[in-house]
């Protein structure tokens, strides 16, 4: 006898797929940061535009101001951490993008691969170029290029490689929203440029309009210009750079977080 719509037994619908799970894992993690250095060691062009470009600014700078050198001490600590910011978001994300653009992401995304994986991965692999990049960049600046700061050259690295990483961190995010690498590339107005144009280097913000000055306190790179500044002009640690760097790190991760959350299947 077959058994009535009442007591049949209950149907199944399948599970809808998921996208990995969601809590961090160190080895996922890693294995990505892995795979996206093996993929870089086979772009040298690359390589080369993170660590060289900005020494070759830094040389350049240095020498324009040949007859003026307190002039390169006053900016030159400033664009040290704003030139890793530049060229790590322009590489990163169009390395990124070229790997949404390709598919990678998209069968990455169909593993046991969580989303915070994966993108605390690839900010590991470029936070690792980060490191070398922002490394050599304030070598050169102190001992060949005689940048004269007050304090410790240590903080002034600290600073270079928080601005790398929220270069990471905005070249992640951004990629979300480009269809292509030009389109990638065209970000850069939108979202480097006003923070260049507001963030102290030409003018102190307290000397613009108070609308601009508004603006300039919400946006990163204030803060790590401030912070380079801070190390130009104090010997010691301060309350100013203490904050200067919670804030661009705490940016770097929100930015992150966001960029995790632009991590999306396209397909079924």
């Amino acid at each position: 006898m077959n058994p009535s719509p009442a007591t049949a037994a209950p149907t199944t619908t399948p599970a809808a797929p998921t996208t990995g799970p969601s809590t961090l894992n160190a080895s996922r993690t890693t294995a990505t940061a892995a795979r996206v250095l093996r993929q870089l060691r086979h772009d040298p062009r690359t390589i080369a535009l993170l660590v060289l470009i900005p020494c070759v600014m830094l040389i350049l700078l240095r020498y324009v101001f040949d007859a003026s050198p307190r002039t390169f001490d006053t900016i030159g600590a400033s664009l040290l951490g704003i030139f890793p910011l530049i060229t790590m978001f322009l590489i990163t994300s169009i390395a990124t993008l070229r790997e949404r653009t390709s598919g990678t992401l998209e069968r990455l995304l169909a593993l046991p691969l969580g989303k915070a994986d994966l993108i605390a991965g690839y900010a590991l692999a470029f936070g690792a170029l980060a490191i070398v990049q922002s490394a050599l960049a304030t070598g050169l600046a102190l001992w060949l290029l005689g940048l004269d700061v007050t304090g410790s050259p240590w903080l002034l690295l600290l600073v270079a490689l928080l601005d790398a990483l929220l270069g990471t961190a905005l070249g992640l995010f951004v990629s979300a929203f480009a269809a292509s690498e030009f389109q990638a590339v065209q970000f850069m107005p939108a979202v480097i440029f006003p923070q260049l144009l507001l963030c102290g280097l030409f003018t102190p913000r307290s000397d613009m309009h108070p609308v601009l000055e508004a603006v300039s306190d919400v946006l990163p790179m204030s803060y790590a210009v401030d912070g380079m500044n801070q190390v130009l002009h104090h010997t010691d640690m301060t309350a100013a750079f203490v904050r200067d760097v919670l804030i661009v790190a705490g940016c770097a991760l929100l930015v992150l977080g966001l960029g995790a959350a632009t991590l999306r299947r396209r397909t079924a």
